[in-house]
C-alpha cells in the first residue's frame, strides 16, 4: 500500500550540471515544489476534489458547443471550474461547476463570454457560408459560349 502511494505521488526533476551539490539539489527541489503548488492554485479547469476543498459548489448549464472559448475568460477572472458534458440530451449540454464564493466573478465572466460570442457571430460570416453562396452564384450564372472570330490579316 505504501509503495502504491509513493508511485502515484512521484515527480521527475532533471538538472543539467557538471557538479551538483546538496544545496543546488535542495534549491531545485524547492523551486519544483513551488511550481507544483502554483499550478494547483491556478485558475482554470480543476477536478471536483480540488474544487470541493474551497467550499460549496454551484453550477450553471450551458448549451454552447464552443466551450473552449470560455477558458481564457475564466482565467482572466481567476475562476476555478469543472466542465461536465451531459450527453443524455440532444444537443448535449455542458454543466460548469464552480465555487460558491466565485459567483460574482462567474457572472462577470459569462457576460464577457456571451458578448464575445455574439460579437464574433455578427461580425463576420463563416467561410463555409460564403463559399456556398458563391457556389450557388456560379451554378446559376449563364455563360456565353458563342465564339467570335475576328481575325484580321496583317496590315500593309
Amino acid at each position: 500500500m505504501i509503495q502504491e502511494d509513493v508511485e502515484h505521488k512521484s515527480a521527475v526533476l532533471i538538472i543539467k550540471g557538471g557538479k551538483i551539490t546538496g544545496r543546488l539539489l535542495a534549491k531545485a527541489m524547492a523551486a519544483m515544489l513551488r511550481q507544483i503548488r502554483k499550478s494547483r492554485d491556478a485558475p482554470g479547469r480543476q477536478s471536483f476534489k480540488q474544487l470541493s476543498k474551497g467550499g460549496a459548489l454551484q453550477n450553471i448549464e450551458i448549451a454552447d458547443s464552443n466551450i473552449k472559448a470560455f477558458e481564457p475568460v475564466a482565467r482572466k477572472y481567476g475562476i476555478r471550474y469543472k466542465l461536465v458534458k451531459d450527453a443524455s440530451e440532444t444537443p448535449p449540454k455542458w454543466m460548469v461547476f464552480f465555487r460558491a464564493k466565485d459567483a460574482d466573478a462567474m457572472t462577470a465572466a459569462f457576460r464577457e463570454f456571451a458578448s464575445k460570442t455574439l460579437k464574433r457571430e455578427t461580425a463576420r460570416p463563416s467561410v463555409r457560408e460564403t463559399m456556398s453562396k458563391f457556389r450557388d452564384i456560379i451554378k446559376n450564372a449563364v455563360i456565353d459560349r458563342t465564339k467570335h472570330k475576328q481575325r484580321e490579316g496583317p496590315e500593309r
